[in-house]
């Protein structure tokens, strides 16, 4: 096969991926063996698939191939037998015996034999070189590291692990090239065509003397209007650029003529006058022209196409053409993410804080995953360091410089110098966090590190309460994105507090904001407590966005971490409740989660975690859902005592979630990944500045199962890093890619944790005289480090000293000693 047919595979691969023909696309990668998706194999070696895994693997390489391929399919089948044996199931065992495994017996005769004794046994444990073996799941992971390991090496494999970095819906792209340049040797090119094959070659008809046709609705577009085709064409040279295009997850939204009146376009060739429906606004160029005669094919790719799943219905240009018949859509290509189960999901409670008010608004540090910033319904604001259980600081509601507010705002807080916390939000690089609250203000504070909090904007956002806030970049620099009782979204500059935008239309309170963007374009869906949900683009003409939230709920919206897949949850004036994941391209309900209660106190409040996992507070309990099973997954009580619709939030990582509890405190419960990085952070003397990362980061278990002579092994241990920081643009300011945990081996962990030591010969000790002004402070701890070149006390007023020891004195033993006072 040629180069170029070849690159074409990918192409195909490419486009019946973004249009979610998974089961085509692994077979076109089986068939043509030109690209092995580790993602779909380890998928299948998880889930026990066996049939089906080598069924894919017949793609790439056989059994004789090599001994790394020989080897590859060993392990498969060994555990296919062993899982058999363990079912007790020892008739199918005989059969993949006989079938599968007798194969090998003519390269190791022993082996084989030794397999077949297995048989035997009434556990095949009893073996003593599989007496580690422990349950399937554990097995088929370390099984699938090996695996990965043996084709990573396999010569067959090179060049076929990685799929070519192509830009965002290729094939539609160079289709869209391909009907711009047929018409443009039309002999007589209409300012609208009317494209509905592409069986043959396009042609526009003969002129009748009429005026260039309305817009129409291409079959190939979906139901979507379709608001102008062509440019002006030139007879010398290049076409001419026309606008950026607009984002294509609003434009399936446009259920509704928007109320919100737009300008007209100014008349021209390109016939997009008189365009009164919205989704032709839309879909309209709002950025000025460019001329750029130098405009080359080999730039034809818009920058501007966005990611989400199978679109239709979007006109987005190409070599700046607004051509496109085939709308360019993106789907992140099925490479390498990981699969979780329920263990996965933060289930123990493993700490109470009490917060002393009725918690209603927290948020996880972007990057030092065990900062928790906590807002109350006694206008507190609180930094929580959870690994220590210490509450670090705290910042009562007081407005910072009453002269400079509104007479309104003043006479308000003359009778109730009071106000409720909304909403508290971290910056996405952990350095400053918003607070909204009741009346009329928004409080900036910075953090870099300690238990300072410093103060650094107060901006009076709105007349009211202000509802909810967010971060954005809508020009590349930090800005803050306010809503509230006064029916408007404002947008601020986050360094000086001068407003950006203004956005007005709601005809309600507007009850929260969800600021996203997707490649180059910025919006902000935002939802009002009629269950009206606007979106908007940073513009100032209006919203493009006119749609009903289920039950007319006053709700929430949230994307998943990756920005890929877009949720809402919320409860109207009945107490019905609604959890759903919406069909962007189409501005409708996707899927609706069943299991919220029927009669829902409060507004159900929900998070998202790891690409895959919902979690909603409701009933008193915490439930979660699987974001492809609209079937509840899970629910607990956290041992009782949660609100009747708690708060919640989960961590960067997802390995932590803290809830309030009806008692004003908040309860922090963490999965097997949590409960490891509080233990360490626990046991470990961190920077009493505080600056240092908590993050941790997860890879896949390293170890083998079996080789030729069946041994089986584990190595599975910790360690903790510093996490990134936060990149994303979205509300979520925790918008990562989700990476598991890295493991390291556990030996070399453990001679890094400091234990307590207990102090047996005089020789241990060693004496130093501290200075006369430490009296006056209480000593909590004394740490001697694991150099033995310092000794640092820790005191009760945050005032820590550290000495060197005297050179001829140091201990080389390397202890760590605690002395409580």
């Amino acid at each position: 096969m040629s180069s170029l047919s070849r690159e074409l595979v990918f192409l195909i691969l490419q486009f019946l991926d973004e249009e979610k023909f998974k089961e085509t696309v692994h077979k076109l990668e089986q068939d043509s063996g030109f690209f092995f998706n580790m993602r779909y194999f380890e998928d299948m070696v998880t889930n026990g698939e066996w049939d089906e895994v080598e069924k894919y693997l017949s793609g790439f390489t056989k059994v004789d191939d090599n001994r790394y391929s020989m080897k590859i399919f060993f392990e498969i089948r060994k555990q296919k037998y062993l899982e058999a044996l363990d079912k007790r199931d020892r008739a199918k065992a005989v059969e993949i015996l006989v079938k599968d495994l007798k194969v090998f017996s003519a390269f190791n005769e022993d082996l084989f034999k030794e397999i077949t004794q297995l048989l035997t046994l009434e556990n095949f444990r009893d073996n003593e070189q599989l007496s580690k073996y422990g349950d399937t799941k554990s097995a088929r992971g370390i099984m699938l590291a090996e695996l990965k390991k043996l084709i990573e090496a396999n010569p067959l494999f090179r060049d076929k692990l990685q799929f070519p970095s192509l830009k965002n819906s290729r094939l539609r792209t160079l289709i869209n090239q391909s009907l711009n340049w047929q018409h443009q040797l039309c002999k007589n090119p209409r300012a609208n065509p009317d494209i509905k094959t592409l069986f043959v070659d396009h042609t526009c008809g003969q002129p009748n003397g009429a005026r260039a046709p309305s817009p129409v609705t291409n079959p190939l577009m979906g139901a979507v209007p379709k608001a102008g085709a062509f440019p002006p064409l030139s007879a010398h040279g290049p076409f001419q650029p026309t606008p950026a295009a607009l984002p294509t997850s609003l434009a399936g939204w446009m259920a509704n003529p928007s109320p919100v009146p737009h300008p007209s376009p100014s008349a021209g060739p390109i016939a997009l006058t008189a365009a009164n429906n919205a989704a032709a606004i839309l879909k309209r160029p709002r950025t000025p022209p460019t001329n750029n005669s130098a405009m080359d094919y080999q730039t034809a790719d818009s920058e501007h196409v966005l990611k989400r799943s199978r679109p239709f219905g979007i006109s987005d240009e190409v070599n700046n053409l607004s051509v496109n018949i085939l709308p360019v859509a993106y789907t992140p290509q099925s490479l390498g993410q990981s699969s979780y189960s329920t263990d996965d999901l933060p289930k123990t409670v493993v700490m109470t804080l009490n917060q002393g008010s009725a918690v209603k608004s927290m948020d996880f540090h972007p990057v030092q995953q065990i900062l928790l910033v906590v807002g109350t319904n006694m206008g507190d604001v609180m930094l929580w360091e959870v690994g220590s259980r210490e509450r670090i600081a705290v910042k009562s509601f007081k407005v910072w410089e009453l002269g400079a507010c509104s007479m309104p705002l003043q006479a308000s807080l003359s009778s109730d110098y009071t106000a409720s916390v909304n909403r508290v939000m971290w910056s996405p690089d952990g350095t400053l966090f918003g607070v909204a609250y009741s009346k009329h203000i928004v409080h900036l504070y910075t953090y870099h590190g300690g238990d300072e909090l410093r103060n650094h904007l107060e901006i009076e956002a709105h007349v009211g309460s202000v509802n909810d806030l967010a971060f954005s970049y809508p020009n590349k620099q930090l800005s803050v994105v306010t809503c509230g009782e006064d029916r408007v979204i404002k947008v601020w500059d986050a360094v000086t507090g001068t407003k950006q935008y203004i956005f007005e239309g709601h005809e309600s309170p507007v009850y929260s904001i969800c600021p996203h963007h997707k490649e180059n374009i910025q919006f902000i869906f935002s939802t009002a407590t009629d269950g009206k949900i606007k979106a908007w683009l940073y513009d100032n003409l209006g919203s493009r966005v006119d749609y009903d939230a289920p039950g007319h709920s006053s709700t929430m919206m949230a994307y998943s971490a990756d920005g890929a897949r877009l949720f809402s949850c919320g409860t109207n004036k009945e107490g019905e409740s609604y959890l759903v994941e919406w069909n962007e391209s189409e501005g409708a309900v996707k899927r609706t989660y069943h299991g919220l209660g029927k009669r829902s106190v409060g507004v159900v409040q929900f998070d998202t975690t790891k690409n895959r996992f919902l979690a909603a507070g409701d009933e008193f309990m915490i439930k979660f859902w699987d974001m492809d099973n609209v079937n509840l997954l899970a629910s607990i009580d956290a041992d009782g005592g949660l609100q009747a619709s708690p708060c919640i939030r989960f961590n960067k990582e997802g390995i932590l979630l803290a809830v309030s509890t009806n008692d004003n405190g908040i309860k922090i419960l963490a999965n097997a990944d949590g409960i490891r990085l509080l233990r360490t952070v626990e046991s470990r003397t961190f920077d009493a500045s505080r600056v240092a990362s908590a993050a941790i980061v997860k890879a896949p278990a390293i170890g083998t199962f079996g080789s030729a002579n069946a041994n089986v092994g584990t190595s599975l241990g910790e360690r903790t890093a510093p996490a990134a920081a936060m990149v994303g643009m979205s509300n979520d300011s925790r918008n990562f890619t989700d990476v598991k945990p890295k493991i390291a081996d556990e030996a070399v962990e453990k001679s890094r944790i400091w234990k307590l030591t207990e102090i047996t010969e005089p020789s241990q000790c060693r004496s130093l005289r501290l200075p006369d002004n430490l009296t006056a402070m209480r000593v909590s701890r004394l740490i001697y480090t694991n150099s033995g070149l310092a000794i640092l006390a820790l005191a009760s007023n945050a005032v820590h000293k550290l000495w060197k020891w005297p050179r001829n004195e140091r201990n080389s033993t390397g202890k760590v000693l605690h002395f409580s006072f």
